[in-house]
């Protein structure tokens, strides 16, 4: 394994865009993209980027040992004042599945419907019960600019079934009508449950019975 691919399978098991790592490592975005393809471009860049995506710096650089030894530790040679080593992170792995098949998670009693394997993302969040990453389409949650949170198209957005729903969570749901899911945000108006679009462009939905909360949307990345 190259140092590119090793760049990037960390990047990936932290569950980090290009962006996200160069924000995280306090590099430029084009520092991540050269070296993933296969751009050396020193050491200096190297140490910070194995702290924040919290793995060896000796696995990074050079392919030597674990993946995951305590990062810090690991940099003692390298640095004149060094820190205690950072616990190693966990990281879980979800598919990647479709509106149409997100509705299968209401059901499911198996770890994940047939089919949903094939492309999985992985992160640091632990779900509480049986959880997935959803592919945002179209704008319905891409709020005005400036309006925080904003869920443009191209978001993953990962979403924990066994999260309980409340007022003001973005939630995936399914229409009984529909057989797709759709993602909004869950509000109360008056005892009255709507489905709300952040993109005030698009209408409220009601919902009074006819609508299954498949689960809860716990974080979001784009990847580049």
């Amino acid at each position: 394994m190259e140092l590119k691919d090793r760049i990037k399978l960390a990047r990936k098991r932290a569950g980090l865009s290009q962006t996200g790592a160069a924000e995280k490592a306090n590099v430029d975005q084009a520092t991540i993209s050269n070296l993933e393809r296969g751009k050396h471009l020193g050491s200096t860049h190297l140490l910070k980027i194995a702290d924040a995506l919290g793995v060896s710096y000796r696995w990074l650089s050079e392919g030597v040992g674990e993946m995951q030894e305590g990062t810090r530790d690991n940099l003692g040679e390298y640095h004149v004042n060094t820190a205690p080593a950072a616990q190693p992170l966990r990281y879980f792995s979800y598919p990647v599945v479709s509106e149409v098949n997100a509705g299968l998670f209401a059901d499911c009693v198996v770890p994940y419907p047939a089919g949903m394997e094939e492309r999985h993302e992985t992160t640091d969040y632990k779900a509480q019960g049986q959880a997935f990453w959803l592919e945002v389409t179209g704008d319905s949650m891409t709020a005005p600019t400036g309006v925080r949170p904003s869920i443009p198209e191209g978001t993953l957005v990962l979403v924990d079934t066994g999260k309980e729903a409340l007022p003001g969570n973005l939630v995936v749901a399914q229409l009984d009508e529909s057989n797709q899911a759709t993602f909004k945000k869950l509000v109360v108006d008056g005892g009255q449950k709507y489905l709300k679009p952040l993109n005030p462009a698009y209408p409220l939905i009601p919902i009074n019975g006819n609508c299954r909360i498949i689960g809860v949307a716990v974080k979001a990345q784009m990847n580049l």
